[in-house]
């Protein structure tokens, strides 16, 4: 049925909309910018900054356009002197409590509140008065909190409560008191954090950022006595450009390698590489397991926020997840151990850096599984934003760079690897080697489509060597624990099943680089970093991990075979129980 269709009059402009569309959303399709700042589209749509007021003719106040809906003959006013200098107050009065470091945060130049000042023209501050104080939470290795520069949009909040249904934080507390915080304020570290980030995605400020670690690695650098060997996430590649004005989604591989080696690395390896390690011993876990009927279904482990998740929420079904270890996991043990042997390299004296889309991997390498002979297999974690941050204080043009390869024997991948970063990847990269570990063939079916998409839950049934196999793909929390909820019922009959924390997968992750609320409700920032990936594994001369020849070598050298007791003891590892809250 056909929606009613609305006329009505915006800034002189007449305007024809469906019935139920909101006042903001009418303007926009009329090309009228109306400024926002709690607003974000599908996910905070609740009015609370007034920022996005006009003026309705006929009525008494203002109309908050993000919620109020559009009315036959309506006609508004989106920028009258009476709405300026209202928008113009409500800005005095959000930045009178708020941090005025704006030079140092984390956020300068990328920052929501600090555009509209600049937009708006706020240069003095009229309503100075008192200012809360908060304490800054950097209790978790992931995560800081800031709520000096809070706004109180609750965008954070719906992002966590709404999106990933975990609700680790809502607003407490009354009048000038109220504040985002967690279960009795505590920090986030001792509550159900995920530390998935999807908070610092949807925060328009500086309120929270991931843990910054960066100057530790310039430490390390700089000493002469100490090998810095880095890896790059596939989902880093598709993103990084964003934060030098390059289009989203844009493939920065080859100047991404030539900034990381002028940073002084002493080599640049690829992430990748782990990814097919880990697709040789998660599709011979499988199979394994395939054919035993053995805790089917079998889910991924990959992503260390759904695995923070599982261990909080469904502790009784951990026996299914993959004992494999995340890419980078398995990369940074080999590298320490193959590699060093093969280049005589003292362990100890090798510092591996993973830059990568996510903040809960640095949650992730610093969990006592994650250790080998007394070392970490991996000694530092940073994000996109971070890579961005230390290429712009080394004074490189990042556009203007030459591109570079990775470095030997460790830089080959293959096309399988590039999906990890997408929601679905994993999955149809695993299927690819074990259909054929299953045949015993080289079959030339590579693509299992039925995985992809933008859906936060993707089920299919697939057909390998003969058998269906009942599969499903679910990216976000919220979709996490339908499909859980789904398998401890007994609704579901999965064999196979990928999760991944933040909705999209890696290429979303909250270590990505931060769109603004405007082009993340206008463009599909998801969709364009996904087919800058799966343009990748098309380009691939190969596409099946187990083909890969570093990763053949490696195993005849050192590993032997996918799931041998040296494999086993480098590249997997066990999960249990974890408590949601550690308060005292």
């Amino acid at each position: 049925m056909e929606s009613r269709m609305i006329n009505l009059t915006i800034d002189d402009q007449n305007v024809t909309v469906p019935e139920g569309t909101t006042i903001l959303q009418a303007a926009k399709q009329a090309g009228i910018d109306i400024p926002t700042l709690c607003f974000l589209k599908e996910i905070n749509e609740v009015g609370d900054c007034r920022m996005c007021i006009v003026e309705v003719e006929g009525r008494k106040g203002f109309a908050t356009s993000c919620i109020q809906k559009v009315e036959e003959g309506m006609v508004v006013r989106t920028h009258t002197p009476n709405v300026l200098e209202a928008r113009h107050v409500i800005l005095d009065l959000i930045i009178s409590n708020h941090s005025k470091d704006c030079l140092t945060c984390t956020r300068s130049g990328n920052c929501e509140l600090q555009v509209l000042a600049t937009k708006f023209n706020v240069l003095n501050i009229e309503f100075e008065g008192e200012r809360t104080e908060h304490k800054i939470d950097d209790l978790s290795p992931s995560i800081v909190r800031d709520f000096n520069k809070c706004i109180l949009c609750r965008r954070c909040v719906a992002a966590c409560k709404n999106v990933q249904e975990i609700g680790a934080i809502d607003c407490i507390n009354r009048g000038f008191e109220s504040c985002i915080s967690t279960v009795g304020d505590h920090s986030l570290n001792d509550v159900n954090c995920t530390f998935c980030g999807q908070c610092i995605e949807a925060c328009p400020t500086g309120a929270l950022h991931e843990k910054e670690t960066i100057n530790d690695v310039w430490v390390k650098l700089k000493d002469p006595d100490t090998v810095v060997l880095v890896q790059t996430a596939p989902a880093v590649r598709v993103a990084l450009g964003e934060e030098f004005g390059m289009p989203i989604g844009t493939n920065v591989t080859g100047k991404m390698v030539t900034a990381l080696k002028r940073l002084g690395f002493d080599k640049v390896f690829d992430t990748n590489t782990g990814a097919d390690f880990t697709i040789m011993e998660e599709a011979n876990e499988f199979v394994e397991r395939f054919k035993k009927h053995d805790e089917l279904p079998m889910l991924t482990s990959c992503c260390p926020g759904w695995i923070k998740y599982i261990e909080m929420n469904y502790p009784e079904l951990l026996s299914h997840l993959s004992s494999c270890k995340s890419p980078h996991q398995m990369f940074g043990a080999i590298l320490k151990t193959y590699y060093a042997q093969k280049e005589g390299i003292d362990p100890e004296k090798i510092y591996t850096v993973s830059v990568m889309p996510c903040i809960a991997k640095k949650f992730e390498s610093k969990r006592p599984e994650m250790k080998e002979n007394g070392l970490y297999d991996v000694d530092n974690i940073i994000t996109t934003r971070e890579l961005s941050r230390m290429i712009k204080q080394a004074n490189i043009d990042f556009e203007k760079l030459d591109d570079s390869t990775f470095d030997d024997p460790m830089g080959e991948a293959t096309g399988a690897a590039a999906i990890f970063g997408v929601t679905g990847g994993v999955m149809e990269a695993a299927l690819r080697t074990a259909e054929d570990i299953l045949t015993g063939e080289d079959l030339p079916k590579i693509d299992f489509k039925q995985v992809r998409g933008s859906q936060g839950i993707k089920r299919a049934t697939v057909t390998i060597a003969g058998k269906p196999i009942s599969v499903v793909a679910a990216s976000g929390l919220s979709n996490a624990k339908q499909i859980l909820e789904e398998i401890k019922s007994g609704k579901a009959n999965y064999q196979f099943v990928e999760i991944m924390a933040c909705p999209g997968g890696c290429i979303m992750g909250g270590g990505q680089p931060i769109k603004h609320s405007k082009i993340r409700a206008e463009v599909d920032v998801q969709k364009l970093r996904a087919n800058s990936l799966y343009s990748i594994d098309e380009k691939s001369s190969i596409r099946k991990s187990h083909e890969n020849p570093v990763i053949k070598k490696i195993y005849n050298e050192y590993l032997e075979k996918p799931g041998s007791y040296r494999a086993e003891k480098l590249l997997h590892t066990k999960y249990t129980k974890r408590e949601k809250y550690r308060i005292d």
